[in-house]
């Protein structure tokens, strides 16, 4: 159980200090060497939220549901490394905790296929909410 939260937790400062390196200023201009709009469709940024099966499910866990966090974790910090992943981690609301993603894709249908492919919820043991998000506040590059 503390080895999700703290894989978590563990993920959630990763992206925090990538976010803060690779995100512009708002009002920044363009990298030189910067390709036009038309080349590439513009990427959204679209937060998930990982309803778990039950409120508990931080608390009672099966060896084989921690199993699948593991590979849910293994996942994301993939699209992290990629950069498709901006930060991500649990929400430890004492009514029940869930997870929170926030990710970059051209469109909904690209996020929901992202959401979609996390193995928590193509076992069926988790599911996605998605919705577009219009990040305003990043931590400041060092």
């Amino acid at each position: 159980m503390k080895r999700a939260i703290y894989l978590g937790m563990a993920t959630l400062m990763l992206c925090a200090g990538w976010v803060a390196a690779q995100t512009p200023a708002p009002g920044a201009a363009p990298a030189s060497g910067a390709q036009p709009a038309s080349a590439a469709p513009a990427m959204k940024t679209w937060f998930l939220r990982l309803i778990p099966p039950r409120p508990t499910f931080d608390k009672d866990m099966t060896d084989a549901e921690g199993a699948l966090m593991e590979q849910h974790f293994l996942y994301w910090k993939g699209l992290f490394d990629k950069g498709v992943c901006l930060f991500g981690g649990p929400v430890l609301d004492p009514r029940g905790v869930y997870g929170v993603l926030a990710i970059r894709a051209a469109t909904e249908d690209e996020a929901r296929a992202l959401a979609d492919g996390d193995p928590s919820v193509k076992a069926g043991l988790n599911r996605m909410e998605v919705a577009e998000m219009k990040i305003a506040f990043l931590p400041k590059s060092q």
